[in-house]
């Protein structure tokens, strides 16, 4: 085999283990994305089936229950125009509570409920999820006390 010969095979190789390398780098980061979905998208079934996603919205007020001799947590988020029932399992952050905006990490069971790995909530009375307070304003339920949203 001449010297050009071995040159263009070790370029060919690195190449390919190059492409390799590309292609299982960008399938595992396919693989982690964590989408955001409203309430309605989930309903409408734009939500992928078996993968984590967000989900965000408003706690509609008199649907939190929690059982007495568990962490499990049942409540329901809504956007204006869909509901979504999640169940949780942990110690929710201090700030939530019902009417508040928040999001939602996890995945869909088999009976259409939104089972959250993990409960985010709002940080001070004046700020919302960019995507939250966008799917408020379509649903035109945007509460009067993000005033900083009404824009």
């Amino acid at each position: 085999m001449t010297p050009r010969r071995k040159r263009m095979l070790v370029v060919g190789l690195i190449l390919l283990g190059v492409s390799i390398a590309a292609f299982f780098a960008l399938t595992a980061f396919q693989r982690n994305l964590l989408y955001f979905f409203t309430p309605t998208q989930v309903a409408a079934g734009e939500a992928p089936k078996g993968y984590p996603f967000r989900v965000g919205g408003l706690v509609v007020p008199g649907t939190v229950q929690r059982e007495a001799s568990s962490l499990a947590v049942k409540f329901t988020v809504s956007d204006g125009t869909a509901t979504l029932p999640i169940t949780y399992t942990g110690i929710l952050p201090d700030l939530f509570r019902e009417g508040q905006g928040i999001i939602s990490i996890g995945k869909m069971n088999e009976q259409g409920i939104f089972e959250a790995s993990e409960v985010l909530a709002k940080h001070d009375e004046n700020y919302m999820p960019p995507e939250v307070a966008d799917s408020l304003k379509q649903g035109g339920k945007m509460p009067t006390t993000y005033k900083d949203y009404q824009k």
